[in-house]
């Protein structure tokens, strides 16, 4: 090896964790550490990827527990913005009532003068007839 490579085998990497052990005897230090471990397990644990489920159902995901599960608090509008909504809905609705009436009073309206218009048509029709009398002689 042309290279300063440096090669751990698994006995050097337990010898030295061993020898760390030994020197570390404080309270201090052997609680840090454990907190440590149980943080780089868990990180470890997440960061292994998941095998192939024996029943071959690669969709399902592994169940959590439901006490790990996020929380959250429904959202409560208070009481006057309550009454300001339904308000405000009221309003809208009357005015699309008030919008309604007034197209419909003026298809009414339309409608009424065309028939106006046709019997005055009508009437000027019959006006408009010559009517011839027979003549009566004496």
């Amino acid at each position: 090896m042309s290279t300063d490579e440096n090669i751990t085998r698994a006995e050097d990497i337990l010898n030295n964790t061993s020898e760390n052990n030994d020197t570390n005897n404080t309270d201090a230090s052997n609680s840090t550490s454990k907190k440590v471990r149980v943080k780089k397990e868990k990180s470890l644990e997440q960061q292994i990827p998941r095998g192939k489920p024996k029943s071959g159902r690669i969709w399902k995901e592994e169940r959590k527990r439901f006490s790990s599960t996020i929380k959250t608090r429904s959202i409560h509008s208070t009481f006057d913005k309550k009454q300001k909504l339904r308000e405000d809905l009221k309003r809208v609705k009357e005015m699309s009532r008030a919008i309604k009436a007034e197209k419909e009073a003026q298809k009414e309206a339309k409608k009424e003068r065309r028939r106006q218009n046709l019997q005055r048509a009508a009437k000027n029709q019959r006006k408009s007839e010559i009517v011839r009398l027979p003549i009566l002689q004496n």
